[in-house]
């Protein structure tokens, strides 16, 4: 059974699809943490951010690997590295690029052959797995996505300006949206929940009925 997980910056898609994946003995997907990785690894070598190639390179020469819901780059752990304030910055770089998204969608495609899954990101039912069975669109207002970002920089010990990062959640979904290549849009066969109010709890129970519904598929 394939289960994507789609919406905006800071809805909490990474948390509850991880939840989600663990309740249902599914294994998770983070293709966010993709796209952050090729950020991290471009700021780690001082790359210009105003030639794509450059960063197309990096993209093509890193190797990834998911074990438990973590994100390896060459067998290092970057899934806590990849959440930091510089890295989100960045990240728009990987995202809007065609030809980086070509090679995250066929390694994505790779990963969840064969398998029961949970994969969340911008475009995992629209443009990765539009066939997938069971879509969900999680969202949640701007404002309440802010505050979880801030809270969730103050966890691991970083100052972040609530209005600063508004401002950058406004300007990701603009961009986001507005992509040439796999834009953020809500699927049409998608079941869309609105998060705010809502404890983690909460959603990940919603979820696990809905997904309840939808025979798996044979693996």
């Amino acid at each position: 059974m394939l289960i994507t997980i789609d919406g905006p910056a800071g809805a909490g898609k990474s948390t509850v699809a991880k939840r989600l994946a663990a309740m249902l003995g599914f294994d998770y997907l983070d293709t966010g943490a993709m796209y952050r990785a090729v950020a991290l690894f471009g700021l780690r070598q001082n790359v210009d951010w105003d030639k794509p190639d450059a960063l197309v390179a990096i993209a093509g020469q890193m190797q990834f690997r998911v074990e438990e819901g973590r994100t390896f780059v060459d067998d290092e752990d970057v899934s806590a590295a990849v959440r930091s304030a510089d890295v989100t910055e960045k990240t728009r770089f990987a995202a809007n690029n065609p030809t980086i998204r070509a090679i995250m969608v066929r390694w994505q495609q790779e990963v969840a052959r064969g398998k029961n899954i949970v994969t969340e990101g911008r475009d995992q039912g629209t443009a990765v797995f539009p066939d997938a069975d069971c879509k969900i669109y999680l969202t949640a207002t701007p404002e309440e996505r802010a505050r979880r970002r801030v809270q969730e920089f103050g966890q691991r010990g970083e100052n972040a300006d609530f209005a600063e990062i508004l401002r950058q959640i406004n300007r990701r979904d603009r961009d986001d949206m507005a992509r040439e290549v796999g834009p953020l849009c809500e699927p049409d066969d998608a079941t869309r929940i609105v998060t705010d109010g809502m404890t983690i709890d909460q959603v990940v129970t919603e979820l696990a009925k809905i997904c309840s519904c939808v025979k798996p598929r044979t693996v």
